[in-house]
């Protein structure tokens, strides 16, 4: 299989499953939890999520279709199972974040994908090094999620209990 079948089947099933966790989590600013947590002023318009993320995936696609398309390179196999490995990491934030309102434990999660992403990306350098730059632009998103992440979690010290209690106001102090 050449490069652009590889890709024909990465990019979109990145994409999709990388949509998938979100909408399935409620991600976003129509879920009423998040909408209640104190944002940093540095948090990107909430719009911008959608489209960075969609990029990040498709960039992966291509990422891992290069990986693919490598047949009988050595380390190949290793490569792509860090990549797996920290891909389900990644699918598994926004359901802690968004469906479990778990902000503290993201925050170490994000931090464990950050490692993951970084040997993914090493792993493909010597197999091939256009795969390791299209990880570039996700390590440095992860990088701000990671900060945005820790901030949100600092902002909201109660954030698992943010509106579990009905009839209960939550103040920030």
């Amino acid at each position: 299989m050449s490069f652009a079948r590889w890709a024909i089947v990465t990019v979109p099933l990145f994409v999709l499953l990388g949509g998938l966790s979100g909408v399935l989590s409620n991600s976003g600013l129509a879920n009423h939890w998040y909408a209640q947590l104190t944002k940093p002023d540095i948090m990107p318009p909430g719009w911008a999520f959608g489209v960075i993320w969609t990029i990040l995936y498709a960039l992966m696609g291509l990422a891992v279709a290069a990986i693919l398309d490598a047949r009988g390179a050595r380390g190949r196999a290793l490569a792509l199972g860090i990549f797996t490995a920290q891909f389900v990491l990644n699918l598994l934030w926004s359901p802690l974040f968004f469906g479990a309102h778990q902000a503290h434990f993201a925050v170490f999660l994000l931090a464990i994908i950050l490692v993951a992403a970084v040997a993914t990306t090493f792993a493909f350098a010597p197999i091939r090094r256009n795969a390791a730059w299209l990880m570039v632009p996700y390590l440095a998103w992860l990088c701000i999620a990671l900060a945005l992440a820790y901030q949100i979690d600092h902002l909201n010290p109660n954030a698992a209990h943010l509106g579990t209690v009905a009839g209960t106001a939550h103040i920030n102090g």
